[in-house]
């Protein structure tokens, strides 16, 4: 429904939206996430056709990203602090980005991630952009993420494969980057 709106029209909708006075009781974290992501989705949608610059290639990148890193995170059905810590601290160190930028991109992917129909669409945008050695650090952090709760589930060891998979990530290189992870979880680095 929202696609079929022009662009002033979801401007409006976007301002009528920020302009609701809720009493703050009533309004939960989970509120004010939505309404960041309903934020920007209409940011995105309100972006002029063609205006593709580097931030939102490099913005659509790191999204792609976290929503992997996410997707191993949900793979077993339960996630606890450790592996949203992991998450967190790979956005981190994978994007040089601050904890509040960590917090808020995690937040967008576990959306994307929700909603997502296939891993395509999260793998083709690493694959554009990443090389090799990227693609294969990608891999290293997801099993990092994996590791992190002290318990490998089939369901995340079969995602980050078919990730690695469509990442075309040699299975030697991909045996390599689960030995790295499961010695870094272990020393605590």
């Amino acid at each position: 429904m929202l696609l079929g709106l022009a662009g002033a029209e979801l401007q409006d909708l976007a301002d009528h939206l920020a302009t609701l006075a809720l009493p703050c009781a009533a309004v939960t974290c989970q509120d004010i996430g939505m309404l960041k992501t309903l934020r920007d989705l209409f940011d995105s949608l309100l972006a002029p056709a063609g205006s593709a610059t580097f931030d939102n290639e490099d913005h659509r990148l790191r999204l792609a990203t976290a929503a992997l890193l996410v997707e191993v995170m949900r793979a077993d059905g339960h996630y606890g602090a450790s592996e949203q810590a992991a998450v967190r601290l790979a956005l981190i160190e994978k994007f040089e980005l601050g904890a509040d930028e960590a917090e808020r991109l995690v937040e967008l992917a576990t959306s994307a991630s929700q909603e997502a129909t296939d891993l395509f669409g999260f793998t083709s945008k690493l694959n554009e952009q990443f090389n090799d050695t990227q693609k294969l650090r990608m891999v290293e952090l997801m099993w990092a993420v994996a590791y992190a709760d002290g318990h490998l589930a089939d369901h995340e060891r079969h995602l980050t494969w078919r990730v690695a998979d469509l990442l075309h990530v040699p299975q030697g290189a991909y045996a390599l980057a689960r030995q790295r992870a499961a010695a870094r979880v272990q020393t605590g680095n």
